[in-house]
């Protein structure tokens, strides 16, 4: 079997839209079953008939921080699944990732929350009130950036038998990339997480403390390894194109993520603004494209 049947039939097996739907099912039983588990712990808690030292188990609002991690995980996966097909979705799906993770924080920025009359006084109000703003923000910028996205792509292009070749050569290249990343970051779930349950069991508090901060636990490497995918796709896109502009949207699209890859290692209003400069700037990389692009293609008319 040689590389282009085999990489074809694992896109076929791993990636195609009825194994989506399979993984769909399966991760949305284990969220509904882990909030049903983090609702019952909650509970316990309250009957005084466990002690856990957190405050993700006093409210039973913050057990929504649960299932959402599993979410997270399908998103995952969604970005797995769309790299073959378009490069801007891939990377519209990174900023849906991140906005679920803000989303997230917020839900376990209500279980801090202190609720007195000098609101902005109390760090934990404070933070949720960043967090609920900047997911707003990142909302309506994923909004824009695939309305932006879907013109593109209604748009008509003729291409010549010699582009038209040179983009199924990059279509294969990328398919590889999706087949070459799954085991990776499933191989980094399983690895996260067994280090947690490690954690778990021999440091009690250390594992609370990484259960409450999971996105550094996961999600800091996890973007470590887009950066790196984000690369390879620029440095692959030359045999595609080598046209200015599509080189300038590509490395715009890297410089994204690594944004976002900064946003863990600092916290506050610091990291909810890299976040939302991140989703801003590949936006408007995306506009100033389109605009070079409609500029070529008037020309070519």
């Amino acid at each position: 079997m040689n590389s282009q049947n085999f990489i074809n039939k694992t896109i076929e097996k791993l990636l195609s839209a009825n194994n989506k739907e399979r993984t769909e099912r399966v991760i949305l039983f284990v969220a509904i079953t882990s909030y049903l588990i983090h609702l019952v712990l909650i509970f316990l808690v309250y009957q005084d008939v466990i002690q856990i030292e957190s405050k993700l188990f006093n409210n039973p609002i913050a057990a929504i921080y649960t299932p959402f991690s599993f979410i997270l995980l399908y998103e995952v996966y969604l970005l797995v699944f769309y790299i073959p097909k378009s490069i801007t979705t891939y990377i519209g799906k990174q900023y849906e990732i991140i906005t679920l993770i803000v989303i997230r924080k917020i839900f376990k920025d209500i279980s801090n929350l202190e609720l007195t009359a000098n609101w902005f006084q109390s760090n934990s109000d404070v933070k949720f009130s960043y967090d609920v703003g900047t997911s707003l923000i990142l909302f309506f910028l994923i909004y824009l950036f695939y309305q932006k996205n879907n013109k593109n792509q209604s748009l008509e292009v003729k291409l010549s038998d010699r582009e038209g070749e040179n983009l199924n050569k990059f279509i294969f290249l990328k398919k590889g990339i999706a087949v070459a990343l799954l085991p990776i970051l499933i191989a980094l779930v399983f690895y996260t997480f067994f280090s947690w349950t490690n954690d778990a069991i021999s440091n009690y508090q250390n594992g609370l403390i990484a259960f409450e901060d999971v996105n550094k636990v996961f999600f800091d490497e996890f973007f470590t390894i887009l950066i790196i995918t984000d690369v390879l796709l620029l440095l692959l896109s030359f045999f595609y194109s080598d046209e200015f502009h599509k080189i300038i949207r590509n490395s715009g699209f890297v410089i994204s993520t690594i944004l976002i890859k900064i946003s863990f290692s600092v916290e506050g209003i610091v990291s909810n603004a890299l976040i939302v400069g991140a989703v801003l700037f590949g936006y408007l990389i995306l506009v100033i494209h389109d605009l070079y692009d409609r500029k070529i293609q008037d020309q070519k008319k």
